[in-house]
């Protein structure tokens, strides 16, 4: 008797149980990538939406315009205009005449309910500083009633940017309701308004008093000649150790433990790198603390690591027929590897640098245990001479304005961050820019 036949059951057209449940296996994984990839697209929007939240805020400020009258009785009793003698006025000099200044213009407005301190707390005590500075370099104007722009109090600032409102000035004695309705006031007049801020990227850092006089200048500049710093150290050590390593160094126990060692010193935590740039460099070298130089040599030996492992990795994608035919035709070692090797392997070689670069331009644990930390007000001198002055960087200048109690400070600690993440984004374009240009396919 014949069997029954069973290619119904066989058919490679139907699918049985046990492709079935394969095929349910890979869809779930499907979606779980998906779903992994959609959270981390969304923690990334959630991030960088909150940072332009808070941030975006700090590259504008509230300035009040004020016309100041500059008496000679007590600014340059002498009446010579010697800026040197009329040194001897003071800010504290200074500061009542903005008050009485913008307490008129308030009188002219018909706000009256409002003392005369606060008043004078409506404005920055930056302000006095910079009207000083500006009669001092224009003498002339000693004796005239001149129109000046300064800058207004954070919590002012603050309350046109919405941190602060009525009901928390009932609370807070650093701002009362009557400076708010007085600052309403100005603004319908014309005398106020909130603009985009220039100082908040040249400025240098300010007290904890003066929040809205505190800026980026000095931390850019640093981070700029600590960056340079490392591209000149960094660049040329590492490719050359590299090209050593990888296509002359003989096999043998020395090469491997200087192997080993470079792949641990790539995992070793930044704050290894500024224990020993304060022992070396500052304790034992001599060198000044909180300057660039420093820095830029602890994130030399930070960024090395990266720069040869990215580097020896490009040399060994190159072929080794491109070697085995520059060395047929008659060419040395030497000139197989600098003249063929060495360009073709140029797209990796500058991606792992910029990207070396990028790292080190995060770094903020290093740059706190050789004293970046301090407070710096005077810009560094150009190079060579200002790779000795104290200096801060970007992302010190971060964690120091986010240890500050205002919350002017943290605002301006979420811009500091929008600009760092504008160099990191910058320099990784250049990166992509730069790999794609040199890339070769083989």
């Amino acid at each position: 008797m014949t069997a029954p036949s069973t290619a119904a059951s066989t058919s490679i057209m139907v699918a049985d149980a046990r492709t079935l449940k394969r095929n349910a296996a890979e869809k779930r994984f499907r979606a779980y990538g998906l779903a992994a990839i959609f959270a981390g697209l969304l923690a990334l929007v959630l991030l960088v939406g909150s940072i332009l939240n808070n941030g975006a805020s700090a590259f504008k400020q509230t300035f009040i315009q004020i016309d100041v009258t500059l008496p000679e009785n007590k600014l340059d009793k002498s009446g010579v205009r010697d800026p040197e003698v009329m040194k001897k006025a003071t800010t504290v000099t200074y500061a009542p005449l903005l008050r009485d200044g913008l307490m008129a213009k308030l009188e002219e407005l018909g706000v009256t309910d409002i003392e005369k301190k606060e008043v004078g707390n409506m404005i920055s005590k930056e302000a006095a500083a910079q009207l000083r500075n500006h009669v001092l370099a224009n003498p002339n104007l000693i004796g005239q009633t001149i129109p000046f722009e300064v800058l207004a109090n954070g919590r002012i600032d603050g309350f046109f940017k919405g941190r602060v409102d009525f009901a928390s000035a009932e609370l807070d004695k650093n701002v009362s309701p009557a400076q708010l309705n007085a600052a309403l006031a100005l603004e319908d007049a014309g005398a106020l308004e909130t603009r985009f801020n220039i100082g908040f990227l040249t400025a240098p850092d300010a007290s904890d008093q003066r929040p809205e006089a505190a800026g980026l200048g000095v931390a850019i500049l640093g981070s700029l000649y600590m960056m340079g710093v490392v591209l000149l150290l960094a660049l040329p050590i590492g490719v050359t150790a590299s090209i050593y390593l990888e296509e002359f160094a003989p096999t043998n126990r020395w090469t491997d433990l200087i192997e080993v060692n470079i792949s641990n010193l790539a995992a070793v935590p930044s704050i290894v790198f500024g224990i020993l740039g304060l022992a070396i460099f500052i304790n034992f070298a001599g060198l000044p603390q909180s300057a660039p130089i420093v820095g830029g040599l602890v994130l030399t030996l930070m960024t090395l690591p990266t720069i040869i492992i990215a580097t020896r990795v490009s040399l060994k994608s190159v072929p080794p027929s491109i070697r085995d035919a520059a060395l047929g035709v008659g060419a040395s070692k030497m000139q197989a590897v600098f003249h063929h090797v060495l360009p073709l392997a140029a797209p990796g070689i500058l991606t792992g640098t910029i990207i070396g670069l990028a790292q080190a331009l995060g770094e903020t644990a290093p740059l706190l245990l050789i004293g970046m930390v301090a407070f710096v007000r005077e810009y560094p001198a150009g190079p060579p001479e200002g790779l000795f002055d104290p200096a801060t960087a970007l992302p010190v200048q971060i964690y120091n304005w986010t240890q500050r109690a205002d919350p002017a400070f943290v605002e301006r600690a979420s811009g500091a961050i929008i600009i760092l993440l504008l160099f990191l984004i910058v320099m990784n374009a250049i990166a992509v820019m730069l790999r794609r240009r040199f890339e070769r396919r083989w």
